[in-house]
């Protein structure tokens, strides 16, 4: 006697998830960070060395490492990059990566610049530097008379400026000067060397004219209106406590981005559709359940993932796809050692009982293996690969959950609702291959 209820169990479920998938799964994938490899970006490899050359060697610490990130941070900030990714890789690099960046030469210039603001005199010393700066104390504005494009400086100490240009009028007019630098070099550059030349390396050289009696200053020069926000945002996210050489950079143009995600969704998409016409042909009713179980494993993983506030690249897609192939691969061992089982003579009920059980370990170990290799590659991998081993157990360990138990659960009920008794061919069995018990 055929039991309805069961059936009915099985349509329930089913139309519950295809409801969730189908009002839910668009919204997800949108949701989805991609990677630069997706999106556009660049990524950059920089070896940390000491700021300035003593002549002695100097040891890069960890917190030296942590500060230069920190700093790096401050800077990514200013370019409005959602999630970047800037970490700490051995002793003395650090790997930055910024996806959706646009303007990728500004970016650059950005993280790379020293930014160590300091204001000399015309014999190069020092009156101010960046520690004397408020918080966040420069600015793009312009100059009310003639609407010229400045950078006005903002000094947490209120006398420090009024005692420097009292002391600047003391002086002959020759040496009444206030030179701005950027990235001074002590015993490379210098006042005197730069003052003859069309496109001199320090910023401004104003003449004192009066005592200023407040805590501003401004830097004034042939800028534009990009270059005052530039260097404000670069003063603002303060000096980096090293140097950093670049050793590798991959940049990705946002057209190249989105044709590698077209390509390689439009190439899963394929593949994945050939798995279910090969799961269908060959299985035959095993291969529907096998289908709507492999289309929830592809949701919840990208459900998780999107959990996970994980950042999704090619690589991450490659453990996608790898992912399916794995549960597919669960989803036949058990399907092979059902279809063993009734050529043994066996009901379709103790096919399947018998089949499931005994392929349980086979697919554990198979699991386990792979898991285990996944975690060798991201403890001693790069970032992407790194990302793809983050996405490869995830996609196994959810496979387990969607080929095996869910599976299972949904073959069981139509077995035990006892509708596919005797009815061989829908497991992909003829009956001239059954042996008689």
């Amino acid at each position: 006697m055929v039991k309805k209820g069961r059936i009915v169990a099985f349509f329930v479920i089913v139309a519950i998830l295809a409801g969730i998938i189908g009002q839910t799964a668009m919204g997800i994938t949108k949701e989805i960070k991609l990677g630069l490899d997706l999106q556009g970006g660049f990524e950059i490899l920089y070896q940390v060395k000491p700021a300035e050359d003593t002549g002695e060697e100097e040891e890069i610490t960890d917190e030296t490492l942590r500060a230069t990130v920190s700093a790096l941070n401050q800077r990514v900030n200013v370019l409005g990059v959602s999630e970047p990714n800037i970490r700490i890789e051995g002793d003395d690099r650090i790997r930055v990566q910024l996806a959706g960046v646009e303007d990728q030469q500004t970016a650059r210039e950005l993280l790379a610049t020293e930014a160590d603001l300091t204001i000399r005199d015309v014999h190069d010393n020092v009156l101010v530097d960046g520690s004397d700066l408020r918080q966040n104390g420069a600015s793009a504005s312009f100059r009310a008379d003639t609407n010229e494009p400045i950078v006005s400086l903002t000094l947490a100490d209120a006398r420090k400026m009024e005692e420097i240009t009292r002391e600047m009028l003391s002086r002959p007019s020759s040496e009444n000067l206030l030179v701005i630098w950027l990235d001074f070099e002590e015993g490379v550059d210098s006042y005197a060397n730069e003052v003859g030349k069309p496109d001199p390396k320090y910023l401004s050289a104003a003449v004192v004219q009066e005592v200023i009696p407040s805590n501003t200053a401004t830097i004034s020069g042939s800028f534009t209106v990009e270059e005052t926000q530039f260097l404000a945002e670069v003063l603002n996210a303060g000096s980096l406590p090293v140097q950093l050489e670049e050793l590798y950079n991959n940049s990705v143009g946002a057209s190249l981005g989105e044709q590698a995600m077209e390509k390689t969704v439009f190439a899963g998409f394929i593949g994945i559709a050939l798995i279910f016409v090969y799961m269908l042909f060959y299985y035959r009713f095993m291969g529907m359940i096998a289908i709507i179980t492999l289309s929830t494993y592809i949701y919840l993983v990208l459900l998780i993932f999107n959990w996970m506030n994980a950042v999704l690249t090619l690589p991450g897609i490659a453990a996608l796809i790898l992912g399916v192939g794995m549960a597919v691969d669960a989803n036949i061992i058990t399907y092979e050692r059902v279809k063993e089982e009734i050529r043994a003579g066996k009901s379709i009920m103790s096919a399947f009982k018998a089949g499931s059980r005994r392929s349980l370990s086979t697919i554990l170990d198979a699991n386990i293996t792979t898991i285990l290799a996944a975690a060798v590659l991201f403890s001693y991998g790069t970032s992407s690969v790194q990302g793809f081993a983050v996405m490869l157990i995830v996609s196994i360990l959810t496979s387990f959950v969607t080929a095996v138990y869910g599976s299972r659960v949904l073959l069981g009920l139509w077995v035990n609702s006892r509708a596919l008794n005797k009815k061989y061919r829908l497991f992909g069995v003829k009956e001239g291959e059954i042996n008689e018990l």
